[in-house]
């Protein structure tokens, strides 16, 4: 019999959420913005024309990504917990106008090494945004509609993804790398300019700072977690781990004496919510594998164009903006969130094995139906992991939820560029291709199905 992942109610009732309506205008200009940090995916399909203006190698691009990611990562949950003590609204209008300025900047780049500055600088934007979002969807809808906004939220960051890699390539070939820059400068400006009328922040207690040197020790172990991540394949991996595992010590450590900590040690002790936080980096390393290999085995297929490629990879994406929504409005309702992100990371796990299935033979619409299938599971499992972690932490914590969310899909995403190749490549060294692709989504569907059993046998949330 299985044991239900339930999460006691643990937040404060909100007393001004009965006077609180969706208002979709507001509701759109969160999308419009969040969109600007989303379509960031079309900058990979640039990779060759930024290679080819700044003189670089095809391991050099890798910073372009690493640069950006490393820096949001890192800053999502400390600029989660400043949104929690100076108003989400005013956090997320400021990383819009250091997105928007950021962004024209890097398509000015007069050089490779000034691009990967402001490639950080739009990092920071990013995560300003991203640190907030959630949570201002979640203030327009009310609590106790708190599962449909995060559906509609979990949606709207699906569609920037699906969207980017669409955009990027009739961008790049009509005016070059730059453009996929420059057309999301409207975007931010247009949300910053029109997002008015938000909720105004609570008055902040006396003893409701926020943690700066904590922040620091949190910041520097995520960078360095995600560089020892990245580097797995090397030595230096090690000294980054160990750097990574002092200035966590040191983050928790201050934490666990703090009157008002960044995010509350306790919880994260919790065996329930540890497994289920580990759970959501491994449902995403698994469900990533498809961005990082289906794109080179669409490339071998005869008579697929570039554009059909794009097209028949955003149909991944495209599966969670149609089911993020709609599992949103049956959380609570008809099942619990908890089962229902077993049965996403399950659906995860049955779309990788379809994958895993492929030749170059196979029909173009079987493909579209393994991608649509993994897309379904993930954009119902995201919506149930954010619903779980957002009950989990108190009302005033809104914004250390929504960011403790995007950190956690972030880390499984990094993690999979490396562990998914590595795989690959040490299967490839003996196999064909197609035998090396098949066997890399097989063990990436194993993964899936082990988070949606380990969710299965996790203690209550109490």
């Amino acid at each position: 019999m299985h044991r239900r992942l339930d999460v006691s109610s643990e937040n404060e009732r909100d007393p001004g959420a009965r006077w609180l309506h969706a208002r979709p205008w507001q509701l759109a200009m969160i999308g419009l913005g969040t969109a600007a940090t989303q379509l960031d995916t079309s900058v990979n399909i640039a990779f060759p024309a930024i290679t080819r203006a700044f003189g670089l190698s095809v391991a050099d691009i890798q910073w372009v990504v690493i640069s950006y990611v490393l820096t949001y990562a890192s800053l999502l949950l400390a600029l989660g917990r400043i949104g929690d003590t100076v108003g989400h609204a005013r956090v997320f209008r400021i990383g819009l106008a250091c997105n928007a300025l950021a962004l024209l900047l890097v398509g000015c780049s007069p050089s490779y090494g000034a691009m990967l500055v402001f490639r950080c600088l739009q990092g920071v934007g990013a995560a300003l945004v991203l640190s907030c979002g959630a949570a201002l969807v979640t203030s327009l809808y009310g609590e106790e509609r708190r599962s449909r906004a995060l559906g509609i939220y979990t949606m709207m960051l699906s569609l920037g993804l699906m969207l980017g890699p669409l955009f990027g390539g009739a961008l790049t070939a009509i005016w070059d790398w730059p453009a996929v820059f420059w057309f999301r400068i409207p975007i931010a400006i247009a949300a910053l300019l029109l997002l008015q009328g938000m909720p105004a922040p609570a008055p902040r207690e006396t003893n409701d700072r926020f943690d700066l040197w904590g922040g620091i020790a949190l910041v520097l172990g995520l960078v360095t977690m995600l560089m020892a991540i990245n580097r797995i394949r090397e030595f230096s991996a090690i000294w980054f781990a160990l750097a990574s595992a002092a200035a966590l010590a040191a983050f928790i450590f201050r934490e666990s004496r703090a009157t008002r900590p960044i995010i509350a040690v306790g919880l994260l002790g919790r065996p329930s919510f540890a497994l289920l936080n580990l759970v959501s980096v491994l449902a995403n390393l698994a469900a990533f594998s498809i961005w990082l290999l289906v794109p080179y085995f669409l490339a071998r297929v005869p008579g697929v164009t570039l554009a059909e490629s794009g097209a028949i990879l955003a149909t991944a994406a495209a599966g969670a903006v149609l089911s993020a929504p709609i599992a949103g409005r049956f959380v609570g309702r008809h099942i619990s969130a908890a089962r229902l992100a077993m049965a996403g990371a399950a659906a995860i796990g049955a779309g990788l094995l379809w994958i895993g299935g492929w030749t170059e033979q196979t029909p173009t619409a079987v493909r579209i139906a393994g991608l649509a299938v993994q897309g379904i599971g993930l954009g119902v499992f995201q919506l149930a992991y954010s619903d779980i972690v957002t009950a989990a932490l108190p009302l005033r914590d809104r914004g250390v939820a929504g960011s403790l969310v995007l950190l956690t899909r972030t880390l499984g995403t990094v993690t999979a560029a490396s562990v998914v190749l590595m795989v690959f490549d040490i299967l490839n060294a003996d196999r064909s291709f197609i035998e090396a692709f098949q066997l890399t989504f097989q063990l990436a569907a194993m993964l899936a199905f082990a988070a949606a059993v380990l969710l299965t046998v996790s203690p209550r949330i109490r």
